[in-house]
C-alpha cells in the first residue's frame, strides 16, 4: 500500500497533499516535492477511517502545536481526558498525543481518537509498560515482542504518529550509569527502555528491530516521531554527551526510515538555557537535515513551576523562529500534576502565540497578515474585529467588557479613556484639516 512519501516520490499528489497546499497557501508542486524529500510530513494513518483535520508539518509551513493529555498510573479519569481532548480541538491544537500509562489504555485511546478528530499520536512503550504491570505486576517483566506488539497495536488502531525511543541503545544505557547528570533521565519512555536493557542485558527492541518497525509503519502509513529519551531534564544538563550521542543515533535512523518511504520527524529537548536554544536547532538540523524537528518547549529555566507554560513558550518562540516545525506545549501543571482542562487551554494558547511569533520570522510575508489586520482594527477602534482576530476571542471579550463597558466601536477602552491615542491625535488632524480648509477658502 502506498504511503504519502511513496506517492510523492512518484510525483503523485494525494488528497491530503492537496488539502495542505490549500490550507498553507503554497503550491501543490512544492508540497509534493517536499514530502518526497522528507522535509514535510502529513501524518495520517490509512487505517483511521474517521474524517480528521489534517496538517502538514515541515519546512515552509506554519509552525504547528501539539497538545499532550492522558492518564497516569496514579490517576485515571477518562471523562476528564475526553474534555481535555475537546478543549485541544476547540482552541486550535494541530496535533494531540495520548500519553496515558494507567488504566485501560485501549479504551482510553479509542475514546480519545473519537473525541479529537485531528492528527493523533501515542507512545507505544507505555502500552508495553502497562502490559508488564497487568500481566506480571512488574513493568519490566516484558519481552521484545511486548515492545513490538505495542507499536503494531497502535498502528492498527489508527494512530497517525508514534513516539519511538529508538535512539537510546544498550551502550548509552550503560553510559547513563557513569555520566553525572543533575536532572537524570526525565523521559518515562527512555527510563523504561534503559532499565529494561540493563536488567536483561539486551539491545533496545526499537533499535534492533527498526527495519521491521518500518515495515509496519509503511503498511499503515504511520509517521515515526523519533523520541529523545536522553533529553536534558535540567538546563544544567543541556547538550551533554548523552543527549548529543542519542541525537546522532536518531539522525541515522531517520535516514533509514526515509529510505523505506516512512514519514519521520525528530524530537528535541527539553530543558535548554536561553543562549543555547538557537544553537540546539542548528545542531539538530545539521544532523537530521530538513527532516521536521519537534521540540518540547524548550524550558529556558527550571524555577517556573506553576508557570512552565510561560517559561517554555519563550524557548518555543525562539525555536520556531530558528526553524522548528512542531512545538509540544507545556501547561502550568508541568512538573506538578496532571493538567486540568483549563490548564490545557492556557498551555495551548501560550504555544499558539509562540508559534506565531516564530512564524513572523520564519514565514513573515504570510504570518504578518494576521498582525496587519488586528493593527488596523486596533487603530480604528473596531472592537468587534479586534476581538474576533485575537488568539482567544472569548478571553479578549471578557476582559474588554468586564467594567460594564459597551463593546461598541469608536469608543475608547478603560485603559486610557478620553486620553486614547486613537482619539486625541485623529481629533487634532480633523481640527487641523478644518483650519487649513478655512484658510484656503479665505485666500480664494
Amino acid at each position: 500500500m502506498s504511503t504519502q512519501m511513496s506517492s510523492a516520490k512518484r510525483g503523485v499528489a494525494t488528497d491530503e497533499m492537496k488539502q495542505v497546499s490549500k490550507d498553507e497557501d503554497v503550491s501543490l508542486d512544492y508540497i509534493v516535492k517536499s514530502i518526497a524529500n522528507g522535509s514535510i510530513i502529513i501524518p495520517k494513518n490509512n487505517a483511521r477511517i474517521q474524517k480528521i483535520r489534517i496538517v502538514g508539518i515541515g519546512r515552509g509551513l506554519k509552525t504547528k502545536v501539539n497538545v499532550n493529555i492522558g492518564t497516569s498510573t496514579l490517576y485515571q479519569n477518562l471523562d476528564e481526558e475526553v474534555s481535555k481532548a475537546k478543549v485541544a480541538v476547540k482552541y486550535g491544537g494541530d496535533t494531540i498525543m495520548d500519553l496515558s500509562d494507567g488504566g485501560d489504555l485501549d479504551l482510553i485511546r479509542e475514546k480519545l481518537l473519537e473525541a479529537a478528530p485531528i492528527t493523533f499520536g501515542t507512545v507505544p512503550v507505555y502500552q508495553a509498560y502497562a502490559t508488564g504491570v497487568a500481566k506480571h505486576k512488574n513493568p519490566l517483566d516484558i519481552t521484545e515482542d511486548d515492545f513490538l506488539n505495542a507499536f503494531e497495536k497502535h498502528a492498527k488502531d489508527g494512530v497517525d504518529y508514534t513516539t519511538i525511543h529508538s535512539g537510546i541503545t544498550r551502550e548509552l544505557a550503560k553510559r547513563v550509569l557513569e555520566v553525572r547528570r543533575h536532572g537524570g533521565i526525565v523521559s518515562k519512555g527512555g527510563t523504561i527502555t534503559a532499565a529494561w536493557m540493563l536488567k536483561y542485558e539486551k539491545e533496545n527492541p526499537y533499535f534492533e528491530h527498526f527495519d521491521y518497525m518500518c515495515e509496519i509503519a509503511r503498511k499503515y502509513d504511520v509517521t515515526f516521531s523519533l523520541g529523545d529519551a536522553l533529553r536534558p531534564g535540567s538546563i544544567l544538563d543541556s547538550h551533554d554527551e548523552l543527549q548529543v550521542a542519542e541525537m546522532i543515533n536518531v539522525s541515522r535512523l531517520a535516514k533509514r526510515a526515509y529510505a523505506k518511504d516512512v514519514q519521520v520527524m525528530v524530537e528535541g529537548p527539553g530543558h535548554v538555557p536561553l543562549n543555547e536554544v538557537a544553537a540546539n536547532v542548528r545542531l539538530a538540523k545539521s544532523l537530521i537535515g530538513d527532516v521536521p524537528y519537534y521540540v518540547l518547549g524548550p524550558l529556558v529555566t527550571d524555577i517556573a513551576a506553576g508557570y512552565d507554560h510561560i517559561a517554555s513558550a519563550i524557548g518555543a518562540a525562539i525555536s520556531a523562529a530558528e526553524g522548528v516545525d512542531l512545538l509540544c506545549y507545556l501547561t502550568p501543571a508541568e512538573h506538578l500534576a496532571l493538567p486540568s482542562a483549563e490548564e490545557v487551554k492556557e498551555g495551548l494558547i501560550a504555544y499558539r502565540i509562540a508559534a506565531h511569533a516564530g512564524d513572523l520570522v520564519k514565514i513573515r510575508e504570510k504570518a504578518i497578515k494576521w498582525d496587519t489586520e488586528i493593527t488596523e482594527a486596533r487603530r480604528t477602534l473596531d472592537w468587534q474585529k479586534q476581538i474576533s482576530l485575537s488568539i482567544n476571542p472569548e478571553e479578549a471579550e471578557r476582559i474588554h467588557t468586564r467594567e460594564g463597558q459597551h463593546p461598541g466601536n469608536n469608543v475608547p477602552c478603560t485603559m486610557c479613556g478620553s486620553a486614547c491615542v486613537y482619539i486625541m491625535l485623529p481629533q487634532q488632524r480633523v481640527k487641523k484639516k478644518g483650519e487649513d480648509d478655512l484658510h484656503q477658502q479665505q485666500l480664494q
